[in-house]
């Protein structure tokens, strides 16, 4: 699909976006270490715990090495299981090799229920520096005219359709508007904002009662499934849902109804 400008329709790049994320691989390289502290803690202790954490982040930085891939998420996880085992260590509970998570996961969950409140949904921030989307032809007016220039404007959209761009501004800002005065999409990212902001925040709840009653094999597990599957998840209807909203801001092609 194509606009009646000539442009390409915008579309998510669905693969820059999991480039952003790592990677099916990285995000599954980031659970390594979880496992491997759950499981060589259950069987040996605190200390194996730690010792076996630290070795799988070691492991699969060396690989990415090897394999000559990116290491940022590998390093990313290497300094955040380093945090995750001091903080184990000098405290002598197993539990706070989550507490990182724990504090990750609420303080994300408060900025993006944040980033609703003052009206900047950052799902909507991220998926429009991504994939920016436009009104195209289905904006009859400019940003200006909403703000009460609608003479100024008529005048340059005459200069437009007599072939001349305003000196001002480039020839397309016309029909361009920012996806904040498009009460559809600052609603939908908000939306999806607070389904992010859901994952987050129950994440922190189960995982925080886990973390009171010292439950540190239910911990480890409530972290791994709530952790890729459910990102998975939350990922996939994200890029369902910002596909549609950019098609609804996409003017048809030229010749079609």
């Amino acid at each position: 699909m194509s606009s009646t400008d000539g442009r390409k329709a915008p579309v998510v790049d669905r693969q820059m976006v999991l480039d952003q994320l790592g990677g099916w691989r990285g995000m599954i390289d980031v659970s390594l270490p979880t496992i491997a502290f759950v499981v060589a803690n259950s069987i040996g202790g605190l200390t194996v715990g730690i010792w076996a954490a630290v070795g799988a982040a070691v492991l699969v930085f060396g690989l990415r090495l090897v394999r000559k891939e990116s290491v940022q998420q590998a390093f990313s996880g290497l300094i955040g299981v380093a945090i995750a085992v001091a903080i184990a260590r000098v405290s002598g509970e197993a539990r706070d090799f989550f507490v990182p998570g724990l504090i990750r996961n609420a303080a994300l969950g408060v900025v993006l229920l944040g980033s609703i409140v003052v009206r900047w949904p950052l799902v909507g921030v991220a998926a429009e520096f991504l994939a920016p989307s436009h009104l195209g032809s289905m904006a009859t007016h400019s940003l200006r005219d909403s703000m009460g220039g609608g003479k100024l404007s008529g005048r340059l959209k005459e200069k437009a359709a007599a072939g001349a761009a305003p000196a001002d501004q480039e020839p397309d800002a016309v029909a361009e508007r920012h996806w904040r005065t498009d009460r559809r999409m600052v609603r939908a990212y908000s939306w999806l904002t607070l389904m992010w902001a859901m994952t987050f925040l129950v994440r922190f709840a189960v995982q925080g009662v886990l973390y009171w009653q010292d439950q540190v094999e239910l911990l480890g597990t409530a972290s791994l499934v709530l952790g890729l599957p459910v990102t998975a998840v939350a990922l996939v209807v994200t890029l369902w849902a910002v596909a549609r909203l950019h098609r609804h801001r996409t003017p048809p092609a030229a010749g079609v109804a």
